[in-house]
């Protein structure tokens, strides 16, 4: 099996829960991992088609990161319906909270 993997790109965005998020970007950084099927020839999964399909959902309206994850991966799915898994990990940096956090990450693998 072989694996395509884009980790650590980085999107601002104004997402959030919280209404002062809506008016300042915020800084993401999304983990996609795509799992193929072996085959003949040898499979191939573009990566620039899972960097649009993250930057395209980012750009819709949302307020969770739950939601980014479940658009991800079903944008992601849709390019490469023979996947046998795709896992998405999405992580707000430095999230508004009192004390320091690195960040907050919501993960989904299916």
């Amino acid at each position: 099996m072989l694996t395509v993997s884009l980790h650590k790109i980085v999107i601002k965005a104004p997402i959030g829960l919280y209404p002062e998020e809506w008016t300042r970007d915020n800084t993401f950084e999304t983990d996609v991992d795509v799992w193929l099927p072996d085959a003949q020839p040898w499979p191939f999964a573009d990566y620039s088609l899972i960097h649009k399909a993250v930057t395209e959902v980012f750009a819709r309206p949302a307020q969770l990161l739950e939601t980014l994850v479940q658009g991800i991966h079903t944008d992601v799915k849709t390019l490469f319906p023979d996947a046998h898994k795709i896992r998405v990990a999405v992580r707000k940096m430095h999230p508004p909270l009192s004390g320091e956090v690195g960040y907050s990450q919501v993960c989904y693998e299916g």
